[in-house]
């Protein structure tokens, strides 16, 4: 796989992802967010385990304690964005999550003491300024009334950001299988979640026919195939440059909510949608090959 490839391969992990905050919205209307995510999970691990069994011999004791490790930032990372489902608009929910783009840099910086290039760090300024014209309301105050919501998008944008971040460094063991570590953290993330609905909720499966499509919908594209193909594709390319092109999921979460919610976005919102999907070409363009930009945005900052 070229980083190319993985690059687009994500970005259908990320078209997958912006439809599935519609479908938890009608899937809530049927189960608790602990019994929904227990759902998704299992029923994503166990697809994947019948379709794919032969490749999931001798497993190192390595892929299994990340699988754990990720599948425990997984439950907060889908806790924030199920519970904000609850408690704010579909485009908010969608655009918040996107943060990640953000936090992924900062946290790398943090661990590695490595400060993103400058092409980088112009896109996730541009990303952030994206953002900020998507949630923000006209006169650019915060929306208390979502207030509570937004909070809990905000916490899985963190908790997302330290998982690709766990992610990256998982797959550079040589012990440790990509593909076997994005089936198993779908199982911990199952069941730890399992475990939550038995304590706070009654854990059921969809108890109509109309919840049974968003239920695996979300389970097999939007879980099982999105958190392995990620597994896969981070062998080939950086967290930070990931959280860059999740961040896209933010412009497709406003779409469907448009389309399929109708959730109507005003001009601002149109303009930092332009500019989040602006910031995924200029990440994509090798500007090394025009000499005025070679010295401007290709330059690696490290601390003293």
């Amino acid at each position: 796989m070229t980083k190319l490839k993985a690059d687009l391969a994500l970005l259908m992990v990320t078209l997958g992802w912006g439809i599935s905050y519609y479908l938890t919205d009608i899937s809530l209307q049927d189960m608790g967010p602990f019994t929904l995510n227990s759902n998704r999970f299992i029923i994503a691990f166990l697809v994947a385990v019948i379709l794919v069994f032969p490749k999931l011999k001798k497993i190192s004791k390595n892929t299994v304690k990340y699988s754990f490790l990720l599948g425990g930032v997984l439950v907060l990372v889908y806790l924030g964005a199920t519970f904000g489902t609850l408690y704010t608009t579909l485009s908010n929910v969608g655009f918040l999550c996107g943060l990640t783009v953000i936090f992924t840099p900062i946290l790398s910086s943090i661990i590695y003491k490595k400060l993103p290039g400058r092409k980088q760090t112009f896109v996730i300024l541009m990303s952030f300024a994206g953002i900020a014209l998507l949630t923000l309301t006209e006169d650019f105050s915060i929306n208390y009334d979502n207030l509570l919501g937004d909070l809990l998008c905000i916490m899985c944008a963190v908790a997302y950001a330290a998982h690709l971040l766990i992610t990256e460094k998982a797959v550079t063991f040589e012990d440790v299988n990509a593909f076997q570590l994005g089936v198993l953290q779908l199982g911990t993330t199952g069941l730890f979640t399992l475990i939550l609905a038995f304590i706070f909720e009654t854990p059921h499966l969809p108890s109509q026919p109309k919840y049974w499509g968003p239920v695996l919908f979300l389970s097999i594209m939007c879980t099982g195939v999105a958190f392995i193909v990620q597994c896969v594709a981070q062998k080939y390319t950086e967290a930070s440059h990931v959280g860059i092109i999740f961040s896209m999921e933010t412009v497709f979460a406003g779409i469907v909510a448009f389309a399929l919610a109708k959730e109507v976005l005003s001009l601002q919102s149109y303009i930092g949608a332009a500019l989040m999907v602006a910031s995924i070409f200029i990440m994509e363009i090798d500007f090394s090959k025009f000499k005025i930009f070679e010295k401007i945005l290709n330059n690696d900052n490290r601390f003293t």
